[in-house]
């Protein structure tokens, strides 16, 4: 019995079957691994096009795709950047006080740390007023 008899015994139609099982089930892996490295570069505004051809080396290309694709998603680093611009607004909303750095609000008269007058107040309406302003931008008032 020679070695090619052994081998013969040895793969069994069930063997073959389940060989061909597994290659079936690791061609889809890879197939998978190549849409997927497409799509999660669209999605992270890489281009899908580059990544797509290095996704095509066997695991390899997922393999890398996956430690050098970008951080965030863009609809993700749109909403970071949207919930940044919010933060800076409702900052805007308040200042501080150039005497003791305290902060304050933006219709604030006066410091209430320390009591230096950060704005003059209005005398028609008594709104706050920028030191510069010659007209109160509420009322109308001419201001002295």
């Amino acid at each position: 019995m020679g070695l090619q008899d052994v081998i013969q015994a040895l793969v069994t139609p069930q063997l073959e079957a389940f060989a061909i099982a597994v290659i079936i089930v690791i061609a889809i892996l890879y197939l998978i691994s190549v849409v997927w490295v497409i799509r999660d570069s669209y999605l992270r505004g890489a281009n899908p096009i580059v990544w797509g051809l290095i996704a095509l080396i066997p695991f390899i290309g997922a393999f890398t795709y996956a430690m050098l694709r970008p951080p965030m998603l863009l609809s993700d680093r749109d909403e970071q950047d949207l919930d940044f611009t919010l933060k800076q607004r409702e900052l805007l909303k308040y200042g501080e006080c150039a005497n003791c750095g305290y902060p304050v609000e933006r219709d604030y008269l006066m410091c209430p740390q320390c009591g230096t007058q950060l704005k003059n107040e209005c005398p028609s309406c008594g709104r706050p007023l920028n030191p510069e302003w010659k007209v109160c931008p509420y009322c109308c008032t001419k201001v002295h």
